[in-house]
């Protein structure tokens, strides 16, 4: 690690917004481990609910932070997100580091600066119009979108060719990215704490379990109607907009926990029969934390769920997402057997170790961009 920190003495890490702690800031944190001091540039920042490892650094927020409001709302925002991201000064450094699920990679940077995306997916809201279908949105707001998506979308793709090199989440995030970007990606899988659950005794009960934040894209409806329409217990557990949706489809053995503590996860994990994850995820870090558990997983087998779950052994996948697609998958789920050790062996590939290893490895193999030569003009 000491000759990265010599090669890059000055690092800057770019990344969406510091308010609701999530997967995309669990790579955040290994990167802080990497490049101990590294500083932080983002558009929102709420220091509440995050680390001494954020909080004790120079942390550098956008003008869009003295709006009011803005750290509750900066969803909103997003029209003004590539100025705010444009706005940062950073030209002092060697290398920058954008986490970016939206305008993170659209940073300015000196020629021979090296700058590497980690990109957690292309921005959604401007590449996929279907993400936006089952968002509650006024007549108006629905009607503007189209055109407000469209500029966006614009900006999206000219700013795409900023990074010298793209490092995606998963093989379904490096097809988008080259999709839409037309560049390669190389697929680092982000960072997971299976440490924390490898230890954990499998105590299996005889619910399923359906664990995330509950909004539209996540699906939780198909895991509350699929175990009510087979009579099985379901436990969900998660906050989020979509929680009260959730109630008129819900089962008599259907328990809608909302937010629990930190501390019980593991147990509730440890006695599930199986996680249902009916979304599709550009990556998905609950089905690696559940299987480091021993819990198999029946997972709608799009998107980062094909790398973390291996079909027939350490869970299920299944083709269509929808009440009967996932119900089906159920059925087979419970026609099969799985070992709980294989499933734990397969969570190991997603260590915090093993990413450091490979980024790291990355970076020591990417030559900084060189900056044009200046030709002396006949007199």
């Amino acid at each position: 690690m000491a000759g990265l920190q010599d090669r890059f003495p000055r690092v800057a890490i770019s990344h969406e917004w510091l308010t609701v702690p999530g997967g995309s800031e669990k790579v955040v944190a290994s990167l802080l481990d990497l490049f101990p001091e590294s500083e932080i540039f983002t558009s929102v920042y709420d220091p509440e609910p995050w680390p001494a490892a954020i909080t004790s650094r120079p942390v550098h927020v956008s003008f869009l932070d003295r709006i009011p409001g803005a750290r509750d709302n900066y969803p909103k925002l997003l029209p003004l997100m590539n100025a705010a991201f444009e706005s940062f000064d950073l030209s002092r450094f060697d290398l920058v580091i954008s986490s970016n699920h939206s305008c993170a990679k659209n940073v300015l940077t000196r020629p021979d600066t090296l700058h590497v995306c980690y990109c957690h997916t292309p921005m959604r809201y401007a590449w996929e119009p279907g993400f936006l279908k089952d968002e509650p949105m006024g007549g108006p707001a629905r009607l503007m979108a189209p055109m407000l998506i469209g500029g966006i979308r614009r900006r999206d793709l000219a700013a795409s060719s900023r990074p010298d090199r793209y490092v995606a989440n998963s093989r379904h995030v490096a097809a988008r990215i080259e999709k839409y970007y037309r560049r390669e990606a190389e697929v680092i899988h982000p960072p997971v704490d299976v440490q924390r659950f490898l230890d954990v005794p499998r105590t299996e009960g005889d619910y399923y379990l359906c664990l995330g934040r509950v909004v539209p894209y996540k699906r939780a409806d198909h895991a509350v109607a699929a175990c009510a329409r087979l009579h099985r217990p379901l436990k969900v557990v998660g906050g989020g907009r979509g929680l009260e949706g959730l109630r008129p489809l819900a089962g008599p053995d259907t328990e809608l926990l909302g937010s629990v503590a930190d501390h019980e996860l593991p147990g509730l994990i440890a006695g599930a029969r199986a996680l249902l994850f009916p979304g599709e995820e550009d990556f998905g870090i609950v089905p690696v934390e559940v299987q480091a558990a021993g819990v198999p997983v029946i997972a709608y087998g799009v998107g980062g769920a094909r790398d973390s779950v291996v079909d027939g052994e350490t869970g299920v996948l299944y083709d269509e997402q929808s009440v009967d697609g996932l119900t089906r998958a159920i059925l087979d789920f419970e026609q099969s057997s799985l070992a709980e050790e294989a499933i734990r062996d397969n969570a190991r590939r997603f260590s915090p170790e093993r990413f450091a290893d490979e980024f790291s490895a990355l970076l020591e193999a990417t030559e900084a961009p060189q900056p044009p030569r200046r030709t002396t003009q006949p007199a």
